[in-house]
């Protein structure tokens, strides 16, 4: 199957108050299917959020949403528009970067972290260039990355509620 040119169709989710940003790859296809980030089942970013704040986890999009905005967080993805095969970040190519510019004009973001080593690599090539703000890793919530357990996930992404990062 040959991969096809995609936008991405979820808009950012920020406020005024927003002072971290979470920026991850691309939108898996259950993401796009449903709309909101981090769609899949078996992705553990939900999760991992929840935790850190003490939170009960919620399927309601609604209730996650108010739960980034809560803890004055910021999500999108440095890929605005890709050919991609299924959800695979290893066949991202062609890729035209996200314009940070809306968030960073809007919500005083302070510092940004990027889900995954995709990311990383994208958020570097496209985006610091523009941006001059360094983005810290994290390890990826995906199911693909099913050598990290969730304990270790949750220890490892401690440093967004840090305030003094």
């Amino acid at each position: 199957m040959t991969p096809s040119q995609i936008t991405h169709p979820i808009p950012p989710l920020f406020d005024q108050s927003s002072h971290t940003l979470i920026l991850g790859s691309f939108p898996s296809v259950q993401s796009r299917a449903v709309q909101f980030f981090y769609g899949h089942k078996q992705n553990r970013f939900w999760r991992v959020i929840a935790a850190l704040y003490g939170e009960r986890l919620t399927e309601s999009v609604e209730d996650k949403r108010r739960l980034i905005l809560s803890h004055h967080l910021a999500l999108w993805d440095t890929v605005a528009c890709c050919e991609i095969t299924g959800s695979a970040d290893s066949s991202i190519r062609s890729v035209q970067p996200n314009d940070l510019s809306p968030i960073l004009q809007k919500a005083p973001i302070r510092r940004i972290f990027v889900n995954g080593r995709t990311a990383e690599r994208l958020y570097d090539r496209f985006l610091l260039p523009l941006t001059g703000i360094p983005a810290v890793y994290l390890p990826s919530t995906s199911p693909a990355n099913a050598a990290m357990s969730l304990d270790r996930l949750i220890e490892a992404w401690k440093v967004i509620t840090q305030e003094n990062f």
